[in-house]
């Protein structure tokens, strides 16, 4: 089977757009030791929780860098919801980080009352750094999730380069863009999809799975890697920038971008991995702070059919199986699609291939 193509469009403004997302990237956006006032309300910066003025709540939000332009239309509509029912104003303060910085930022002390992650082990750091005590997976349906997506690969208009499937990375004359695995959730999707690639192809040719096929597919790619950046954003700002002839990254993020009239298309590759992005109430800091309640409703606010519409605006595959059935029409669906569960859940590829001696530390090294 073939992989799928999406064209989009430029708008005037792409380079002065590319230029700021590329600033937005290198300050961080204030990362995870400072935070940042919404709209909803005069937020205080510092890495601690500031105090909530008089008829106000403050609620921190610890997001993944990709979260971010959804949640400037998500915070305030569920603000003006929450001022309706109560009568109280919410001050947001936001961090948008690359998930495994803002993982660890959390753990380190800064007090986000709210965790939105791009992988589910990094909710589980924060949970067993015993910050989230409550059943996470359970508490507002979902399994926990609040979108999905699946990683594809994005190219300039016209595809210069033919870029039709993974195979094509390996390629001499193509220069790859993702994002580093140390700092990134993101990255490690990427790198998820294109082992299981690997896995899938050895086992269409041999009936079984072949770990040694799939890390040389993985090394064939990565030998033609231009840069490894912090964060899925900090990648597509890269690319956007000019560097890299392809880049790999979340469906949302690529679709996002060409909704806005930027001139890339998107390659869905034969084979590729569902993603699923969770968020959690950081039990430990809403109990210090006070902010359950908020936060609460807050979390079972994005599993509502109104936010998950905001979410697919954005190019995420909703999990309301009501608005999915909605914005189906807006996916392709790839031939082949596995989830983590093929490479034997999160337990295993940590330890498979984000460990000290794991395989992507063998390819890092060239091993």
């Amino acid at each position: 089977m073939k992989p799928t193509l999406r064209k989009g469009w430029r708008f005037a403004g792409a380079a002065l757009l590319a230029g700021l997302l590329l600033l937005t990237a290198a300050c961080g956006n204030n990362g995870a030791s400072g935070t940042k006032g919404s709209a909803s309300g005069n937020g205080n910066g510092g890495g601690g929780h500031p105090a909530a003025a008089k008829g106000s709540v403050t609620l921190v939000i610890g997001a993944y860098s990709v979260a971010k332009d959804s949640f400037a239309e998500l915070l305030p509509a569920f603000a003006k919801q929450w001022k309706a029912k109560t009568g109280q104003t919410v001050v947001f303060q936001e961090s948008y980080e690359a998930s495994g910085t803002q993982a660890r930022a959390i753990v380190g002390g800064f007090e986000a009352d709210v965790a939105v992650m791009a992988m589910e082990s990094d909710i589980e750091k924060i949970r067993q750094a015993g910050f989230i005590t409550s059943d996470w997976r359970k508490q507002f349906g979902d399994g926990g999730m609040i979108t999905r997506s699946i990683a594809v690969m994005g190219t300039r208009k016209g595809n210069p380069k033919g870029i039709r499937d993974w195979d094509d990375l390996t390629r001499k004359d193509v220069k790859v863009l993702y994002p580093n695995p140390k700092t990134s959730g993101g990255a490690q999707w990427d790198i998820n999809a294109m082992y299981g690639a690997g896995l899938k192809e050895s086992e269409a040719k041999t009936g079984k799975k072949d770990p040694a096929y799939a890390k040389d597919f993985l090394k064939r790619i990565h030998r033609n890697v231009e840069s490894l950046d912090k964060s899925g954003r900090a990648s597509m700002a890269a690319f956007e920038y000019g560097f890299g002839d392809v880049i790999i990254t979340y469906e949302n993020e690529l679709l996002s971008r060409i909704k806005q009239g930027v001139a890339y298309e998107e390659v869905v590759p034969s084979s590729t991995i569902l993603i699923e992005n969770p968020a959690a109430v950081v039990d430990k800091n809403v109990d210090k702070h006070g902010t359950r309640k908020v936060a609460e409703a807050f979390m079972a606010y994005l599993h509502t059919e109104d936010a998950q519409r905001v979410l697919a605006k954005y190019g995420f595959r909703p999990v309301n199986a009501n608005v999915m059935e909605e914005a189906k029409g807006n996916f392709i669906t790839p031939p082949e699609l596995f989830d983590i569960s093929y490479l034997g859940g999160w337990d295993e590829v940590r330890s498979t291939l984000y460990s000290p001696k794991g395989i992507w530390y063998q390819v890092l090294a060239g091993n």
